[in-house]
């Protein structure tokens, strides 16, 4: 709980900083409400994160909020290719999530944890993962006609062959944690090799 509170409080101080930076005031209303949505996706009488909610927060404010107000602060505007840059962001932050929640399907079931996952069914869960992974690369390449170096997140796909395979073949339990592992390196290579190719556009 300390550590929960304290790092609220270096993200409040740091948006805080942000805020008088661009003198966007109305910013404070987002860090307040993405600090709620923190708190409250575990935290609280009814957290939502068990309400079937987690992926769409996970999306909205690892996504969307993350990347479009990265972007606001350092340019005080916001094009719309900020925007779609967000979303593969976004859903690959939840393919995270739900490969996680399609692990733990057995358990929080009985537990009333009515996650996506639960409220999905297996099936359709693994089907939700894989467009989760394959959805970011199909945008990476209809971007290029507006960022012709997007597509370089391309070059990622054959790290998303692996945990795709293992999750559309029925992998469960154990083996879906090292799917979990392989998600995280698929992510990282992607947004790194997605952030080159914007950043070499901008040149």
């Amino acid at each position: 709980l300390a550590a929960a509170l304290g790092c609220f409080l270096a993200a409040a101080a740091a948006g805080l900083v942000l805020v008088v930076a661009t003198g966007a005031w109305w910013l404070l209303l987002v860090g307040a409400v993405s600090i709620a949505a923190a708190w409250f996706y575990t935290g609280g009488s009814k957290p939502y994160g068990y309400r079937a909610l987690g992926e769409i927060s996970v999306f909205v404010f690892f996504g969307l909020v993350a990347v479009a107000g990265t972007t606001f602060v350092q340019l005080e505007w916001l094009p719309w290719t900020a925007l779609a840059a967000s979303v593969p962001v976004g859903l690959l932050a939840c393919a995270m999530l739900v490969v996680n929640n399609l692990r733990d399907i057995v358990t929080d079931r009985p537990a009333g944890k009515r996650t996506m996952a639960v409220v999905l069914g297996d099936t359709r869960t693994r089907t939700l993962y894989t467009l989760c992974l394959v959805l970011p690369l199909v945008i990476a390449v209809a971007l290029t006609p507006w960022q012709p170096f997007a597509a370089l997140a391309v070059l990622a796909t054959p790290l998303a062959i692996g945990p795709v395979k293992a999750v559309r073949q029925g992998a469960t339990g154990p083996a879906l944690i090292a799917t979990l592992q392989q998600t995280g390196r698929f992510q990282l290579v992607y947004g790194l090799l997605f952030t080159v190719g914007l950043a070499l556009h901008a040149l």
